[in-house]
């Protein structure tokens, strides 16, 4: 069940403010407030998904699209489609989601080595 008083719902009806990056008709981006890389933004879907479970069962084709696309322009944005990035969703308990809104971390403007640390 979508929880619509999480954190990003309330950016998203702007009852908290956030520094954006993009914003269209299916995404917003803006930048994490705890960056774990130079570059550290968050694409969130504007629909209610909980998770990317909830986002592929039930989006539209238009949402899934435009989530897709958008990533694509915000990278480009960010001036980090040349040199490299790494875009991340966590997914459930196990996953560490942390916000139970759909979202996908982008990080770049640095090497970031592995993926998994051991």
């Amino acid at each position: 069940m979508y929880d619509q008083n999480n954190i990003f719902a309330k950016i998203l009806r702007k009852e908290i403010p956030c520094k954006k990056v993009y914003e269209d008709k299916f995404v917003l981006a803006f930048h994490d407030i705890n960056p774990q890389a130079k570059v550290h933004v968050l694409v969130i879907p504007k629909g209610a998904y909980v998770d990317f479970n909830d986002f592929s069962n039930n989006a539209t084709k238009e949402e899934i699209e435009g989530l897709i696309r958008g990533l694509g322009k915000v990278v480009k944005i960010l001036n980090v489609s040349e040199t490299g990035y790494r875009y991340l969703g966590n997914n459930g308990k196990d996953g560490c989601q942390e916000v139970p809104h759909l979202h996908l971390h982008i990080f770049g403007g640095e090497k970031l080595g592995k993926m998994i640390a051991k």
